[in-house]
């Protein structure tokens, strides 16, 4: 009778540890691209409505970094359950991007998510993101103080922390709405400590099926940065901002196993700095952005896409009209 209750226990445990198992997902994808702006491409690509489009960056003119290659590994791992009061996703994503010019610009990223459906139309999503120790350029710092002042250059590293919630309501078979916050902080390493940032986020994004091969979405963001040490008394610069983030896009499929990607972005940055002698006094920041994406399946668990992407940035402060171009290609695979 014990072994038959043992052996009982025992299939109802593997049942369950099968059916949990059936739940789970992955999804890897690899993309190799060529960017003519090393120090940029980070924040090209982060530039989107699910991303982090105020990821900062340095005056491009000052870091003297040229064109790369890069590869941007990626996999996605998803598990759900469901309760009485709903089905919950949980997801983890690490990311990377792996120079081969300049190593030293190498970074990753994670992002851990929760998705709650109360209701085949309504969800809220929560997401924790980090990227921690990015390499974002190198600028000059001045040694002495009398004659025979040197300048040496010094890197710039950023540790980023996010938190995201997005509340996704479906209001037709056509139409939906988000609404999208964030709230996070920036932190530099220790000779630019001054620069550490708060900041937080606040936006809509609307979403319209206008067939059953194509949706249409546009999107707002308004974000405020306040600079931590700008009270400090002797402050020589302030980084604080106010950066609305507007995002046009279309999703087609072109043909049953051809997808389509376009979207356009418009970012603008206002610095905030009150002191005088500061190059931001009364800043601006203008960024363009363009993303195009081909995407083929060639089964239902394989894709290859072709990426293009294409950022202007000019602030009023510096001459400097900035580019940046990538262009990649990668497969994308679902286990």
């Amino acid at each position: 009778m014990l072994l038959r209750v043992l052996f009982l226990i025992g299939i109802s445990t593997l049942a369950a540890i099968s059916s949990a198992l059936a739940e789970w997902s992955a999804q890897g994808e690899g993309i190799l691209y060529y960017t003519d702006d090393t120090a940029l491409f980070s924040a090209t690509r982060r530039s989107n409505i699910d991303g982090d489009p105020s990821q900062p960056v340095l005056d491009v003119s000052r870091t003297g970094f040229g064109s790369d290659m890069v590869f941007e590994p990626g996999v996605l791992i998803s598990n759900a359950i469901t309760t009485g009061l709903g089905r919950t996703a949980f997801s983890i994503k690490p990311q990377g991007f792996v120079y081969a010019v300049n190593p030293e610009f190498s970074q990753a990223s994670v992002a851990v998510e929760a998705l709650h459906s109360f209701t085949p139309n309504t969800a809220l999503r929560l997401r924790y993101y980090t990227a921690p120790d990015q390499l974002l350029g190198s600028i000059d710092k001045h040694k002495g103080e009398q004659e025979g002042e040197t300048e040496t250059l010094a890197d710039v590293r950023l540790t980023s922390h996010i938190g995201y919630i997005r509340l996704e309501q479906r209001l037709s078979d056509h139409w939906e709405f988000r609404l999208q916050g964030r709230v996070g902080k920036r932190i530099y390493n220790d000779a630019f400590s001054m620069l550490n940032t708060t900041f937080w986020t606040i936006g809509p994004h609307i979403f319209w099926r206008a067939t059953d091969h194509v949706k249409f979405f546009v999107a707002y963001h308004y974000e405020r940065g306040l600079n931590t040490g700008r009270l400090a008394f002797e402050a020589e610069g302030d980084v604080s901002y106010v950066h609305h983030f507007f995002a046009v896009g279309c999703d087609a499929e072109l043909m049953p196993h051809l997808e389509l990607e376009l979207d356009f972005h418009y970012e603008r940055n206002n610095f905030t700095s009150g002191i005088p002698e500061d190059e931001r006094n009364d800043g601006h920041e203008n960024i363009f952005l363009g993303n195009g994406r081909l995407l083929y399946k060639l089964t239902n668990q394989t894709a290859l896409t072709l990426s293009v992407q294409r950022a202007n940035r000019k602030q009023n402060f510096h001459q400097t009209h900035d580019h940046n171009t990538n262009i990649g290609v990668g497969i994308i695979h679902r286990f």
